[in-house]
């Protein structure tokens, strides 16, 4: 073998590799969450779990990607461990997709039909078609089209490259002679997992193995243990995901090892003693790509129906191995395990946001009940929930930061710069609401009250800002554009309802109606209430920006805003809405 030769081999090896790494990319991105969604979901029993971790798996090219993904769902709470087990057999058998795939090379026939089939004259024509399609669109769904496209077109020459290339060592006696040593069960065993653990998918070893079967010199006595080991060494992928995972995930981890491992130690001890009774004659014949393609079904098929109805024994195994421990919160969702999909990184985020605005909105609630009068369980709860979104704030702006870099398209990127916003906005609601709490320990600790005007005026105010809340979580959780549109007119007559209620009190105050400390207090209720409608406007106003990037929230823009028709409809809707119940007299003045 001449040193051209090596040369061929290691590139055709690096384009194998890469071209699998664009197109199990490519089916990712194109699935955009969907799919880890679908994971996420249907698992009632162990057969779905299998069929959805096979479907994935054959979908995206890659066993080790489903499993991390299946970790990342268990440590986050959103699968449960039994339910994972049927997904990580699943996959081992999604994954004898890509051999299949691999095996089309090595195709026989003289015939134009025959001739079609094979890789090498059918890859080109895709290789072109992709490469049109990357040059003339800019949709985001259909250059993943292309990149798969041309993903599979550099694979599939990669491994003609080096079935080229490894050919000329069939007549290379020494490397027979290695081939021979892997006929050893142990060593076949080990050589397989080292070369996988290297290289971290069992999609391309077996393809490396199928390349290598061009040779000739590599029979079914060494390919059987080096297959098998191969399933062993993917595992190394998900392992390394566990790390620094809850409990439950490293037993996930440890479910698909202990399978591959049992499985292969069950397959071969069965496989030898029949040979030592029948002696098998095939072992010393050569394989082909298909061959492999076989061994490797056969394995993962035979595997899991045996493992399949003992489901409970591979959890209780897993859960000897890694006893009970610590407990995944609320943040675990947001798992690094994830950025392999951002989309569906940015889905989990959206939902703990979501989460916040809920949680916001009580808050609200609790805050105004102090304004009537405060107990110690009030404001337990209201320090309580805005301690709970400064956390929710910081574990989101930190995981979202980091995500933003790997992110793909402007969508993406939008849908990350709004979430910033939106947590922010959403956590600073929670301050001022604690603003009305503190307002109303000084309220009680000075033994103030307001008149009855008073009250009917914050309590018109109250509704209205409840009103600005609910529809702003509506814009944010359901994306809702058309109710994105009436928050801004909805806060600006909350902010002519504020300066109407200042000068009325201030009225009061001037006229010695009211004392000076109750006026104070009132005024600093009115101005948390105007604070958080202004935030549920900046929130509203994001989202918008989200899906429309020409949208400005900058004041020049607000004002010409405001002097459409439609936002004078809507405004005047509102202030007639929330019209006070009454003229601004002097009665019934705050004591």
């Amino acid at each position: 073998m001449s040193i051209l030769n090596v040369l061929s081999l290691i590139g055709g090896l690096a384009l194998f590799l890469y071209g699998m790494e664009i197109m199990g990319s490519g089916l990712e991105k194109l699935g955009g969450g969907k799919l880890e969604r679908i994971l996420e979901r249907l698992t009632s029993s162990p057969i779905k779990g299998v069929l959805l971790g096979a479907g994935v798996t054959a979908i995206i090219q890659s066993s080790s990607a489903t499993t991390v993904m299946v970790v990342g769902f268990v440590n986050s709470g959103i699968m449960k461990l039994s339910q994972a087990i049927g997904i990580i057999m699943g996959a081992n058998v999604g994954t004898t997709v890509t051999s299949w795939i691999l095996s089309l090379s090595g195709i026989q026939g003289e015939s134009l039909l025959m001739q079609l089939v094979k890789p090498k004259y059918f890859t080109p024509i895709l290789a072109i078609i992709g490469i049109i399609i990357i040059m003339s669109t800019k949709s985001n769904r259909r250059k993943n089209i292309a990149n798969i496209l041309l993903g599979f077109s550099v694979l599939m020459f990669g491994m003609d490259s080096m079935s080229s290339a490894v050919e000329p060592l069939k007549d290379v006696p020494e490397f027979t002679n290695i081939l021979i040593m892997f006929e050893n069960p142990i060593l076949g065993v080990l050589a397989g997992m080292i070369l996988t653990a290297i290289i971290q998918s069992s999609s391309a070893s077996v393809g490396i193995l199928q390349a290598l079967s061009a040779t000739g010199a590599i029979t079914f006595g060494s390919a059987i243990p080096i297959i098998l080991g191969q399933n062993i060494g993917t595992c190394i992928t998900v392992i390394l995901s566990a790390i620094g995972a809850s409990k439950n995930a490293k037993r996930a981890a440890s479910v698909h090892l202990y399978f591959n491992i049992i499985g292969t130690i069950l397959f071969l001890s069965l496989f030898y003693i029949i040979n030592s009774i029948v002696h098998f004659s095939f072992l010393s014949d050569s394989v082909t790509s298909v061959n492999i393609a076989v061994v490797h079904t056969s394995f993962n098929l035979l595997t899991t129906a045996l493992f399949l109805p003992f489901t409970k024994l591979l959890e209780k195994l897993a859960k000897i191995t890694i006893k009970d421990g610590d407990h995944s919160d609320m943040f675990s969702v947001l798992d690094e395990r994830f950025f392999q999909n951002p989309q569906y990184a940015l889905d989990q985020s959206t939902t703990l946001t979501s989460n916040m605005a809920y949680i916001a909105r009580e808050t609200l609630d609790l805050a105004v009940q102090t304004i009537d009068g405060l107990n110690e369980k009030l404001d337990s709860m209201i320090i309580e929930n805005e301690t709970q979104l400064d956390n929710y704030e910081d574990a989101l702006s930190k995981y979202l930061v980091r995500l933003s870099a790997r992110t793909s398209g402007m969508h993406q990127s939008r849908q990350v710069t709004m979430l910033l916003h939106v947590i922010s906005e959403f956590e600073q609601m929670t301050d001022y609401e604690a603003n009305i709490l503190y307002t109303s320990r000084t309220k009680a600790g000075k033994a103030c009250t307001f008149s009855d005007k008073a009250n009917v005026e914050i309590e018109t105010l109250v509704a209205a800002v409840r009103d600005i809340m609910d529809r702003t979580i509506t814009v944010f959780v359901e994306n809702d554009m058309v109710k994105a549109f009436t928050v801004e007119p909805l806060s600006d007559v909350i902010d002519m309802l504020s300066e109407e209620l200042k000068k009325r009190h201030i009225a009061r105050m001037r006229n010695g109606e009211c004392s000076v400390e109750t006026g104070i207090l009132f005024t600093d209720y009115i101005a948390s209430l105007e604070k958080i409608s202004n935030h549920c406007k900046n929130t509203a106003a994001f989202v918008i920006q989200m899906n429309d990037a020409t949208y400005q929230i900058h004041s020049d823009a607000h004002e010409q805003r405001r002097s459409s028709l439609s936002y004078k409809q809507t405004y005047e809707e509102f202030r007639k809405q929330y019209a006070l119940p009454f003229a601004n007299t002097l009665e019934d003045s705050d004591k």
